[in-house]
Order: structure tokens, then sequence, then C-alpha cells
């Protein structure tokens, strides 16, 4: 009977858990506190947080290949869309079906804000190569700055697969984290006197205004560089499914039902890329301190530039909308109109935040495509 219950208990992954995998979980934890307690952007953190709580509990097999006869595991065969770049333009679909480029076509000046937002990503591939890691595995690792989760999941299997999971973490946790991370930095780069300042109204933007943008933006990016046209041309898809007007189901189901499927099955394979053997390192420790300071340069490109426009518009354009330049819609507009309402109530900038936002996603997208030419 004792042998019986020894048997049993061997069996058990409680005779196999080791204590990296209690590590783990106690991080998946912690990531699921933050998104179901404090709704630090549930959307991305749940998902991948129950993903890396399943792929540290031990004999489960959720992301086990498949062996002669012996089919894989659940999470290896939802994988393959991460794997094979499937997941990530679908994501941008339903980005653009959910975006108005209304904001961006209005002050086209923002897309500056946008490209100097993207200053980040230099500087992380700059430090990364100073640490060792290959000119593809830096590349990879500085796209973060980007604060795009579908560019940087793209460019990073790639470039550098073996990278993927830390790399996908650390992208989607600074996204989720822009609360915490980004005010600080907008207080300290700017004067209390210009985070006051209002903007004037946005000029209203024609229907085939925004039409022929997606449009040319489409042409010109794939002829220009196309290795950036698979992720552009999605987001462009699904902006012209929304702006048409003759599709609604099409745009709706973009907006929903798509998007909200490949949410699911992108962050919880990520979560589940991150086993205790392979997540536990001081490389991996290396990527999300390089993520950080990738991500945290953008918020300061974006800022520096945002000053520089204010300076020159004479005081015309609050620089707080800089922040926003990360590609992280529309999570950094939003905080730009926390943070602008608590120096000024009565103050919205959040369409104004929202032209950088978008021009930080097209042109983080661009970044993409060009490591991707350079390096792939």
């Amino acid at each position: 009977m004792q042998e019986a219950f020894i048997e049993l208990l061997q069996s058990t992954g409680f005779s196999a858990i080791t204590g990296r995998e209690l590590v783990m979980i106690a991080i998946s934890l912690t990531l699921m506190y933050l998104a179901i307690e404090r709704k630090f952007e549930p959307l991305l953190l749940l998902p991948i947080s129950f993903g890396i709580l399943l792929a540290n509990l031990p004999l489960t097999g959720f992301m086990d290949a498949p062996n002669g006869g012996v089919v894989g595991g659940l999470l290896y065969y939802l994988y393959q869309g991460v794997k094979l770049g499937i997941y990530p333009p679908l994501v941008f679909m339903g980005i653009g079906a959910m975006t108005d480029f209304g904001p961006l076509i209005a002050n086209p000046s923002t897309i500056l804000l946008g490209g100097a937002a993207q200053l980040g990503i230099f500087i992380a591939f700059m430090g990364a190569l100073l640490f060792g890691y290959s000119p593809q595995q830096s590349a990879a690792i500085g796209i973060i700055g980007g604060a795009n989760g579908p560019a940087s999941i793209l460019v990073a299997t790639r470039l550098a697969p073996e990278l993927l999971g830390p790399i996908a973490i650390a992208a989607y946790s600074y996204m989720a984290l822009v609360p915490i991370i980004q005010p600080p930095i907008m207080r300290a780069l700017t004067r209390k006197a210009d985070r006051q300042i209002v903007m004037a109204q946005l000029r209203p933007v024609s229907k085939t205004e925004r039409i022929l943008f997606a449009v040319v933006v489409t042409i010109l990016v794939a002829l220009m560089l196309p290795s950036a046209a698979t992720l552009v041309s999605m987001l462009m898809l699904g902006n012209i499914l929304r702006e048409s007007g003759v599709v609604e189901r099409l745009s709706k189901t973009a907006q929903n039902e798509l998007i909200n499927l490949i949410t699911i099955f992108l962050g919880t394979t990520l979560g589940a890329t991150a086993k205790a053997e392979t997540f536990l390192t001081l490389q991996t420790i290396g990527i999300i301190l390089l993520g950080l300071v990738a991500f945290a340069g953008g918020t300061v490109g974006g800022l520096l530039q945002g000053n520089l426009m204010c300076w020159a518009s004479r005081g015309k354009i609050n620089p707080l909308i800089g922040s926003a330049g990360v590609s992280a819609v529309p999570m950094s507009a939003r905080v730009v109109q926390v943070v602008v309402q608590e120096e000024n109530p009565g103050n919205y900038l959040l369409m104004h935040a929202m032209g950088p936002n978008v021009a930080g996603t097209i042109g983080s997208a661009i970044v993409a495509g060009v490591l991707l030419s350079r390096f792939g």
C-alpha cells in the first residue's frame, strides 16, 4: 500500500516541481494580481500570466512538440501562429479597425513626435551590441522600445527566435505598465506651465481623406520598404474596413471577435514560452533591463520633440502629447490625458495625443521593417 502511494506521488507534478518553477509560478501570480486587482492592461497581462503558470506546471506537456506518434500539447499548436508570424498582422488588422487616424491626418506635424519616440529602439539596439548580443539579437531587443507588441514578435521570430519569449513578455509587460512608467518621465521633462497648455480643436477630417490616407500609406510603404508591408498593410486594411462604412459587419468582427480570439491565443502562448529553465537566466534579465531602457528612451524622445515643437509653435502645442509617440495604442494617449487633467481638469487632449500615438504605431512598424531588411 505504501509503495503504491509512493508510485502515485511520483507520477504527480508535486514530485517533479523545482524551485525555479515555483519562482516562475510566483511571477505569474504577481502579474495576474496586477491584471485583475490593479487593472494594468488586463487584456494583455491576464492571458500572458496564465500562460506562464501553465508552462511551469510540471508534466502537463502544454508546449510539448509532437514526438513520433504522440501528438503535441495544445499550446504548442496554438504557438505556431506566433512562430509563423500569423498572429501579429491579424492583431494589426484589429488595431486598424479600432483606431481613428483622423487626429494624425488633421495635424500631420504629429508624425514628428511618432518618429522621435522611436529613439528608444536605437538606444536599446546600441546597448545590446555593447553587452555582447549579436546584431540580429540586438535588433530584436531594440524593437521593444517601439512599444509595439506585434512588431516585437515579428522581428524576434525572424531575427532571434531563441529570445522570443523574454522579448515578447518584456514588450507586452511594459506596454501594460505604461501608467506607471511614463508619468514620472513626463513630469521630469516638461514645465508645469507647458503641461497646462490647451490646444486648439482639430479640424474635421472627411471620409475621402481617411480612405486615401490608408491607401496611399499602404502603397508607399510596400514600394519603399517591402519588409514592413505585412504589418502596415494589415493595419490599413482594418482601418479601411472601419472608414468605408460599407462593411460594418467585417469591421466589427475585426474590432471584436477576431482580435479578442487572437489576443487569447497570442497572450497565452507567449506566456507559455517562459519556462523556468530558459527564462530565469542572466540573458533574460539583460533583455528585461534593456527593454525598460528602450521604452523609457522612446518616451524621452517623444517628449524632447514635444518640447521643441512647443517652443517652435510659441506655446500652441502641449509637449506632453510627445510621450504618446510610443506605439501603445491607446494606452499612452490615455496616460497623457490623465497627466494633463492633473494640471488642468478642464483640458482635454486625448484626441491630440492620438495623432502621435497612431504615428508611433506606423513608425515602429516601419522601423521593424528596416531592421528586418538590414539584418534578416
